[in-house]
């Protein structure tokens, strides 16, 4: 299990705490990106393997260090790990993700992603996830009820494939395309979870402002690397006919 985490010093013990419960995971490892207050500190307390970030990189770098270190973990007598990444703010809840790790374990889905129910406090009118859901859905065919769920178990496999990941607030969008274009299975998951929603405030809406500028990004950034591809498979036969017909 993966979690990565900034200034999360307030619940990652208790996150930390509740993941060691889940069936089937043996390794929690935080993933401390550049955090300010003592997260690190509290996070090895509560039992975690912690790695620390000297400086905020983001979740998709975080995430990257994470499976760095989960595969350094990995024994030669056994299966690559399954790579369950959570957000370090579920606290008691995080144990409720354990419904994400049978379908990938037993190999019906490649990533399995958790669908949270309405969360007290959140101040979004859905702007961002119907953006995200609206590309996924015109670049694979799939659409997903919670496209910007970061609570996600995976094989090493998929995200190895999904790497390089998306940057800032569009990792999941741009890991979910990136996977079902390349015919991997997603499937979702219903969690109880809890966690700190944004809400209406000003902070709120510039967070929610930023996670639609990342979507963006990593939807256009897929979209001309969708063109580029079509672009080459088009040229390909023209250059390799033969000039004496």
């Amino acid at each position: 299990m993966v979690i990565p985490a900034k200034d999360e010093s307030r619940r990652i013990a208790a996150t930390v705490r509740s993941a060691r419960a889940i069936p089937h995971v043996d390794l929690v490892l935080v993933v401390d990106d550049g955090s300010e207050d003592n997260t690190q500190h509290v996070a090895r307390e509560a039992g975690a393997v912690v790695v620390r970030h000297s400086h905020n990189r983001g979740k998709a770098a975080a995430m990257e260090t994470g499976a760095a270190v989960v595969a350094m973990r990995d024994t030669p007598d056994r299966l690559p790990r399954l790579l369950l990444f959570i957000d370090g703010d579920l606290g008691d809840t995080a144990v409720n993700t354990a419904p994400l790790v049978p379908p990938v374990l037993e190999g019906t889905a490649d990533v399995s992603i958790a669908l949270l129910p309405p969360q007290p406090g959140a101040g979004g009118r859905g702007i961002v996830v119907g953006a995200a859901r609206r590309a996924i859905a015109a670049m694979t065919g799939w659409t997903p009820t919670q496209p910007l769920s970061g609570m996600r178990c995976l094989t090493r496999e998929a995200f190895e494939a999904a790497t390089p990941l998306a940057r800032g607030w569009g990792v999941e969008t741009g890991m979910t395309i990136d996977l079902l274009r390349q015919g991997f299975v997603a499937v979702e998951v219903p969690c109880d979870l809890r966690h700190r929603p944004s809400g209406a405030d000003l902070k709120g809406q510039l967070h929610r402002a930023a996670q639609y500028r990342d979507v963006q990004l990593a939807v256009n950034a897929r979209r001309v690397r969708r063109a580029a591809g079509a672009l080459r498979s088009t040229v390909a036969p023209t250059r390799d006919r033969d000039p004496q017909g």
